[in-house]
């Protein structure tokens, strides 16, 4: 049913992820499909990175390490956004038809009242792409 899975990665909050990590490597096996992640950054110097190309290895470090943990081919896929917290939505949109992803799982949070004023990313990229797209909430606890 799905061949390439996105997921969008925040290499500074790998931790907070995990949920979602797991799920993408039990969907991931189980359609034996390649798993795509997906990182935004800046062109200035950040925490987890100085450049975009470091970035981009770090990125590709990171879905080496978790294709031992699911078994599946990765991929990776590296957007440069001047002003990646205000682009975010828009450019996870532009990427799923970039990498040809027909599934995007990605981590969301519990539903807040300013969810109404400020919709979550995962809704937005839900609403304005024509893929599946399967939200992971925090464990509790």
């Amino acid at each position: 049913m799905y061949s390439k899975i996105m997921v969008p990665i925040d290499l500074a909050h790998i931790q907070l992820i995990e949920p979602t990590l797991q799920t993408v490597a039990d969907l991931a096996r189980h359609y034996d499909a390649e798993v795509c992640y997906v990182g935004v950054t800046s062109s200035a110097p950040g925490s987890v990175a100085r450049t975009p190309q470091e970035f981009s290895q770090k990125l590709e470090a990171f879905a080496q390490e978790r294709a031992k943990v699911h078994g599946q081919p990765v991929s990776t896929h590296t957007i440069v956004s001047p002003d990646p917290i205000a682009d975010l939505d828009d450019d996870l949109i532009q990427a799923i038809k970039d990498v040809g992803a027909d599934l995007v799982v990605m981590p969301t949070h519990p539903p807040k009242h300013i969810d109404v004023i400020m919709p979550s990313h995962g809704g937005k990229v839900a609403t304005h792409t024509d893929v599946s797209v399967f939200l992971v909430r925090p464990t509790k606890g």
